[in-house]
């Protein structure tokens, strides 16, 4: 796992990416959540790649909810395996 995906995991883990759908304002895709819980900004256009191919490998999971609101991207248990040794070490 390279440093880049390994960042995006700790992102996930300390609940700081949404996912917009795109069903209202604006195109669908990845967002930074701010402190209280709303949209506050644009994933880097770089890391939206990343991202999909750790929601693809199972280690980040995007929240199942209805209504057109933001989803949280949560961290699944493969991706907190993958973050363990990195978490004990520290």
């Amino acid at each position: 796992m390279t440093d880049h995906e390994l960042r995006l995991l700790r992102y996930a883990a300390d609940d700081e990416l949404l996912f917009h759908l795109g069903s209202w304002g604006g195109p669908a895709g990845y967002r930074w959540q701010g402190p209280d819980g709303s949209e506050a900004g644009q994933v880097p256009p770089w890391d939206e790649p990343v991202l999909d191919q750790l929601a693809d490998r199972g280690l980040i999971t995007i929240e199942v909810r209805l209504g057109p609101f933001d989803r949280r991207v949560l961290l699944s248990k493969a991706g907190a395996a993958a973050l363990a040794p990195l978490t004990t070490a520290a």
